[in-house]
């Protein structure tokens, strides 16, 4: 992508408004948290203390519409604290009187702030923010008593909006009900789609933010519905089960009776799923609808299907009756939960997260430096400019850069539009009706309430509430009013521009580093692949952690695969070797690996099943294949899976020769000569059922008698075989 289309895209999603869910009663709340404590400092202080206080307790609520399953208060309380504490150092240092010391001070907290990404994007926003807004409240003490003041009142500010979520609870668990819902949902829809597509791919990212929801600290998990343990474990069981139902190679046929039977599961799965997504979601009853549950109850469910799709569509819904009463509400709470760190205890996993990003590679550091080298650089333009007020300069800065280049850029163009926008409106109401002191405290709590109504719909439109909540708020004590609309724009137009040319200058290309994401995927798909398949050698039953493990492996790496693609695609950046055909051929292709990895999954024998001796064989040459090759695509070559096609050569060869030796014994053996009757396909299709080898197998190598783990080994390797002709385009 050129340069100029580049700028096109991320200007165009920079403007971009998303239609999303208001929440104006939260808005609410956050708007009153700040009234109250604007009230109160300006009656028992004055305006500047007020104006501290007033960003206290505004980044705070900021701090609490994050996506993040943290228990509010405490996000609120420590955004408060840490802006605090930023404000007083930065105060002590010297700002304004003796820049030197408080540029030593910037560099430092702004790099620490770059590198708090490593943490996680709710880590990294509330640590941005304290940066620009202590650039902001370092200019309003004017002692060292009055700094410390002025900090004590931030931190109020925090405690306040922490003590209104505590007293005035909006949707208690909401998020993390939402979550589970999602992806619940997220498995209806994707039932109904394989109604039409019996190999349709599932996008697994819902499933993962629920996990992440899932995980409660001590107190959280005294307190959690039981509604909202167990139902996401169900879930991640029907996927599979799904999967093999519809899919024609292991399930029913691609026409007829049995297929019709499939499809009509499947939407009545649906439907059941759907219903329970809405029970979770808003904490009432579940209501079935009356036709899913006649079809998943109908007798004539066992004489239409037979072998595996019976099996499946038993399961099916045998978990879909688990899905339903876990849903249902309950006054109990759950007593297992899946463990979060509380956020004291969290301080030492992000300070190694950011001691592991120290590296020259990393897109964290990149963005660090560059964060510390604009913001700093801002800081002493925009005091030494004549224009007054010179942090509008860094403030803007700082705000808008992103690990990324398509963020950055976009939010730039989205801040100076906002700004614009937002700075003019609100220089022209108070030049036109000189509000007062408290008129103008009124008019900052309304446009900080704008700002929490739209903060989730897109960032220009946050940003104009922004720009007019600084100009009023600084309007209370008189420090606003002698810089013009052309003199804050000026400002916010250089932070801008630093931002975007620091990119450019010092960039973190996603683009170069996909073949190392797509390598990371094939490795944790070759590893979930090859722990699924040992089972199948060493049954061990559905509760298999090591296959949980692996799945939850691959699950990230294509996220974070489909994360890069996405932020490569707006660079301006030649592809390198991996065009945008080949990224989308290389991800359909690992794509139908792990699907074929999740069917075998779905039918893993039961705990005491005799083995199938060869599976182990199949593992590790799966394993081996996959770390080979995942080298071989790090080094720009295309992989190659001789093993693999060895170990699936050996058992076609020898399936065949078992075959034509049967059909010789009883007469079956025509030209197919393939399959058995329907009987033994019966058989070889059950879980784990019909292991060993068959007649003359033992001569060196043989092929096992289970139909899925013969068919999957050649799916699997046809899938990589994709791979290998997407990379070699």
């Amino acid at each position: 992508m050129s340069w100029l289309r580049a700028l096109k895209e991320t200007a165009r999603s920079g403007f971009a408004v998303e239609r999303r869910r208001l929440e104006p009663v939260v808005a609410g709340r956050g708007a009153v948290g700040l009234a109250i404590v604007v009230g109160g400092a300006l009656a028992l202080f004055g305006p500047a203390v007020a104006v501290s206080s007033a960003f206290g307790a505004f980044q705070a609520a900021i701090a609490t519409f994050q996506r993040s399953y943290r228990p509010r208060p405490t996000l609120a309380l420590a955004s408060g604290a840490s802006l605090a504490v930023s404000t007083f150092l930065g105060y002590v240092t010297g700002a304004g009187a003796h820049p030197g010391p408080f540029l030593a001070l910037l560099a430092l907290w702004t790099f620490l702030a770059g590198l708090a990404w490593a943490a996680g994007p709710t880590v990294g926003i509330i640590a941005s923010s304290n940066v620009a807004i202590m650039l902001v409240t370092v200019t309003l003490p004017t002692s060292v008593a009055t700094a410390a003041g002025h900090a004590a009142m931030i931190a109020v500010g925090g405690l306040v909006q922490a003590a209104l979520i505590v007293l005035l609870p909006v949707r208690r668990w909401g998020a993390q009900r939402d979550a589970l819902a999602d992806a619940l949902a997220a498995e209806a829809d994707y039932a109904r789609r394989l109604r039409h597509d019996p190999t349709a791919s599932f996008d697994p990212v819902p499933l993962m933010t629920a996990r992440s929801a899932a995980a409660v600290t001590a107190r959280q998990a005294r307190r959690r519905p039981a509604e909202l343990h167990g139902a996401r474990g169900l879930a991640e069981r029907i996927r599979p089960v799904l999967a093999s139902l519809a899919d024609p190679a292991v399930g029913a046929p691609a026409e007829g009776p049995e297929r019709d039977r499939v499809r009509e599961l499947l939407g009545a799965a649906g439907e059941v799923l759907d219903a329970c997504a809405h029970a979770i979601r808003h904490g009432e009853p579940v209501d079935l609808p009356p036709p899913a549950l006649a079809a998943l109850r109908t007798p004539d469910t066992g004489a239409i299907l037979s072998g595996a799709p019976r099996r499946a569509a038993t399961r099916l819904a045998a978990l879909l009756g688990d899905v339903v009463e876990t849903a249902e509400p309950r006054t109990e709470t759950a007593a297992a939960a899946r463990a979060r760190p509380a956020l004291v205890r969290l301080v030492p996993v992000a300070l190694a997260r950011m001691r592991a990003e120290l590296r020259h590679d990393s897109p964290v550091l990149r963005h660090a430096v560059r964060v510390t080298v604009v913001t700093t650089a801002g800081y002493a333009l925009g005091t030494a400019l004549p224009l007054g007020h010179g942090y509008w300069a860094p403030m803007a800065a700082v705000m808008v850069m992103r690990p990324d280049f398509s963020q950055t850029y976009a939010r730039s163009v989205a801040r100076l539009g906002g700004t614009l926008l937002g700075v003019t409106l609100a220089t022209g109401v108070v030049q036109a009706a000189h509000p007062g002191t408290y008129l103008s405290a009124a008019l900052a709590v309304l446009c900080a309430f704008g700002m929490y109504l739209l903060m989730r719909t897109g960032y220009a439109a946050g940003q104009v509430f922004v720009a007019a909540y600084v100009v009023f708020l600084l309007g209370m004590d008189g420090a606003g009013l002698t810089q013009t609309v052309r003199e804050r724009v000026l400002l916010t137009l250089l932070g801008g521009l630093l931002a975007m040319v620091s990119y450019a200058v010092y960039p973190a290309w996603e683009t170069p580093r996909l073949r190392g994401r797509l390598a990371d995927w094939l490795t944790a798909d070759g590893r979930y692949a090859a722990a699924v398949v040992a089972h199948y050698a060493d049954p061990a039953g559905q509760a298999c952690p090591d296959v949980r493990e692996a799945l939850l492996g691959t699950r990230e790496a294509r996220i974070g695969w489909q994360e890069a693609v996405a932020r490569a695609t707006h660079e301006p950046v030649r592809h390198r070797g991996l065009s945008h055909a080949a990224v989308g051929d290389a991800e359909d292709a690992l794509a139908q690996f792990g699907r074929v990895a999740m069917l075998l999954e779905a039918h893993l024998p039961e705990r005491g099943t005799p083995p199938v001796p060869q599976a182990a064989d199949l593992a590790e040459a799966l394993r081996r294949a996959t770390e080979r090759g995942a080298k071989e695509l790090r080094e720009r070559r295309v992989p190659g899976w001789d093993e693999l096609r060895a170990v699936v050569g050996t058992w076609e060869r020898a399936w065949e020769r078992d075959e034509a030796r049967a059909g010789g014994r009883d007469g079956r053996g025509g030209e197919g000569g393939g399959e058995d009757d329907g009987a033994g396909e019966d058989e070889g299709r059950g879980e784990g059922h019909g292991s060993g080898e068959r007649d003359g197998s033992g001569e060196g190598g043989g092929a096992p008698d289970h139909f899925l783990l013969r068919k999957a080994a050649v799916l699997l390797l046809e899938a990589l075989d994709e791979l290998s002709g997407a990379l070699a385009r």
